[in-house]
């Protein structure tokens, strides 16, 4: 991420909101340089998706969707298994009766 990750979460967090969402800080990583992963929970088809940033083939960033359940504990203990990986993770979760991430990057 080339900004601070505080900075970033804060302006997703807004898009958010701005659009009629709920978006909240679930877990607070490092604050310049924690990764962050975004849990969206697509309330009209009872769906969790979650999003991470990566490297695409071009080595350009990229959000990508590892993981997907109709059940959101599945969803839930796989952060957790990625936060044992990375404890300055992030995690950012986004109610949404659409689905929308918020994210303006580029999603592969």
């Amino acid at each position: 991420m080339l900004i601070a990750s505080h900075v970033w979460v804060a302006a997703l967090i807004r898009r958010a909101e701005l659009e009629g969402a709920s978006a909240t800080v679930a877990r607070r990583g490092d604050d310049r340089a924690g990764a962050v992963l975004v849990k969206v929970w697509n309330s009209s088809e009872r769906r969790a998706r979650v999003w991470s940033e990566a490297f695409g083939p071009d080595g350009d960033r990229l959000w990508v969707q590892p993981m997907e359940s109709e059940l959101e504990g599945e969803v839930d203990d796989w952060i957790r298994r990625q936060i044992g990986y990375d404890p300055d993770l992030w995690v950012v979760e986004v109610e949404d009766r659409q689905g929308r991430h918020f994210l303006t990057e580029k999603v592969g």
